[in-house]
């Protein structure tokens, strides 16, 4: 098709694209909200439109002008809303905290589940080395012990070449999937999260317990007292929603199981968004910081006292109003 029978069929399906985009607004803010009806179909459209200027070799001002047309309807599909910012800004600042407390009791459920396991298998292998290799095989706890000792620029790593960037992306990565993890298994009549919950206090509290038997805990535990305070409480709040997804299915009461459980996971996904925000600023300490053994182990002590005081005092006390 030649260019000037291409721009007479679309031209006014273009000037109409063009109308709306100005009406939404300019660069990649937007005063107004896009049309959901067909504003994706007819933004597909264009950059079709564009793909076959460039594929024909259509002039240049052409493929500008239908080039700027999809870049202006791509912001305007995706681009950031004016509010939406302070909107996760009240969450975290308010709204977070006020949705946990308000969850209370999966919450204190999936706190046992979790530190019940750990604290005892920690304890008990003090006094019986063995209950560790009920938990975990003999390879996995030599690699853990290699982990950790004294020598090792970097602790909590296989292999020491790894960069602080390449382990940031590995941790998000496996934060991320355990939390999610924990938190959809709750579809399974909870159960799911009860054993994540279990498995993941299990298998911290033997590695923990097995470290301090062998010697290791002056490096094992600096490592793990700050990010842990992130990583930790955000594995919980995601089994906790977990947990509630499951009783909703169990107990619906007066509605429907479907009916429940959408009700459950409208108010449970944003703990699970906190959640994830949780466990992402901690794959970020744990990589960065953690891991150092050129940060002193005081250092690591103070500030990962002063994050877990931070975090029990931001889930008490952040977004109450004064009476």
């Amino acid at each position: 098709m030649k260019q000037e029978a291409f721009e007479s069929a679309h031209e006014e399906e273009w000037a109409s694209f063009e109308a709306v985009l100005g009406q939404l607004g300019h660069g990649h803010r937007y005063s107004a909200a896009v049309p959901t009806e067909d504003f994706p179909a007819r933004y597909r459209r264009i950059c079709h439109h564009l793909a076959l200027a460039r594929e024909r070799h259509y002039t240049a001002a052409l493929i500008r002008r239908l080039n700027e047309m999809s870049l202006r309807g791509h912001h305007a599909l995706y681009g950031v809303r004016p509010g939406l910012q302070r909107k996760w800004l009240r969450f975290l600042l308010a709204g977070f905290p006020r949705l946990v407390r308000s969850n209370w009791r999966p919450v204190v459920l999936a706190l046992a589940l979790f530190y019940v396991p750990f604290c005892g298998l920690t304890f008990s292998i003090q006094r019986n080395p063995e209950i560790a290799y009920l938990i975990e095989d003999p390879q996995s706890l030599a690699r853990m012990e290699d982990m950790y000792r004294s020598g090792n620029e970097k602790f909590g790593r296989k292999d020491e070449s790894d960069t602080d960037l390449t382990m940031f992306g590995f941790y998000i990565w496996n934060n991320v999937r355990i939390t999610f993890q924990v938190f959809a298994s709750g579809l399974l009549l909870g159960l799911g999260s009860i054993f994540f919950l279990l498995f993941n206090g299990l298998d911290s509290g033997a590695v923990a317990g097995h470290l301090t038997r062998m010697g290791l805990g002056h490096n094992f535990w600096p490592f793990v007292v700050t990010h842990s305070a992130l990583e930790v409480t955000g594995l919980i709040l995601a089994g906790a929603t977990g947990l509630k997804l499951g009783f909703a299915l169990l107990a619906p009461g007066r509605k429907s199981r479907l009916q429940s459980m959408k009700d459950a996971a409208r108010n449970g996904v944003s703990m699970v968004y906190g959640a994830g925000f949780m466990v992402f600023a901690a794959a970020f300490f744990e990589a960065f910081w953690s891991s150092s053994a050129l940060v002193p182990v005081a250092a690591k002590f103070a500030v990962g006292g002063t994050l877990w005081a931070s975090v029990l005092a931001y889930f008490l006390f952040a977004g109450r109003r004064r009476v």
